[in-house]
């Protein structure tokens, strides 16, 4: 099914992509920012999982940014959705099919650090997977990758100091910590809040970590960005909801789509 929708994607477009970009949920407006872009519905795709989340379009888009060949999704298949290991990343391994030799990940993010604050971008170094799983188990698709993956650098250093670089010459504040991944839909507790940042947290969500350890296996560099659309459980006295998480991805659209496009050049 891979194979299928990959054809299917390359029969649509005018350019290979070099770069595929995922949108977390609040940051589906850089989609706009592709010129010459075809757009293609995921229900188009043969085998592609569709985006039922609120905030996440469910679709690809595929065009230029900044002169950079990109594929873009605009949203994407979660756990918590019913989806398994690989219905969420399905679109990664397509990708790759298709010609993408690096993948930008972008997520909301909860932060646990306390030294970030609601609408803080934060560069992805690690991350801890509490998701109970992990999408290659199972027979092992050596086309892909091999059967034991390394995942010391699984956040491409070089990709960082190139965004930690670019942040800076647009003057853009750029932190970096890392990303725990739990399944959800619930929001954390103030309890497992705790406990994460016991265990060296800086951010919490519910997706990425999964996409990302597909496309090291792939042999496919990761850049990943967090937008912290609100404090975790426990860290300020209030209640959290998803239309907080929404309007915090809208207010810094701005810099977020600045920083994608000082990036994309680089990679």
């Amino acid at each position: 099914m891979i194979q299928a929708a990959a054809e299917f994607i390359k029969s649509r477009i005018k350019v290979t992509p070099r770069v595929g970009i995922v949108l977390g949920s609040g940051l589906g407006a850089f989609a706009d920012e592709v010129e010459d872009a075809v757009s293609i519905s995921y229900s188009e795709i043969p085998g592609w999982p569709q985006s039922t989340a609120v905030g996440h379009a469910g679709k690809l888009v595929i065009g230029m940014v900044a002169g950079v060949p990109v594929a873009v999704m605009a949203g994407r298949a979660h756990l918590y959705e019913g989806y398994t290991q690989a219905q969420a990343t399905f679109g990664v391994r397509v990708l790759k099919r298709v010609g993408a030799e690096a993948m930008i990940f972008t997520n909301a993010a909860g932060g646990i650090n306390l030294n970030y604050g609601q609408g803080a971008l934060v560069l992805i170094s690690d991350h801890i997977n509490l998701q109970g799983s992990n999408p290659l188990i199972g027979p092992n698709d050596e086309s892909f990758g091999p059967r034991f993956p390394d995942m010391s650098e699984a956040y491409s250093k070089a990709y960082r100091a190139v965004a930690r670089e670019c942040a800076a010459a647009i003057g853009i504040s750029l932190q970096e910590g890392v990303y725990a991944a739990l399944t959800g839909p619930s929001y954390e507790t103030p309890a497992e809040i705790r406990y994460l940042r016991a265990i060296g947290a800086d951010l919490v969500g519910m997706s990425t970590v999964p996409e990302v350890i597909v496309a090291n296996h792939a042999s496919m560099k990761v850049l990943a960005i967090s937008c912290v659309t609100n404090m975790a459980a426990g860290v300020l006295d209030q209640k959290i909801d998803h239309e907080e998480v929404l309007e915090t991805g809208l207010r810094v659209r701005g810099a977020f789509v600045q920083l994608l496009k000082a990036v994309l050049p680089r990679m």
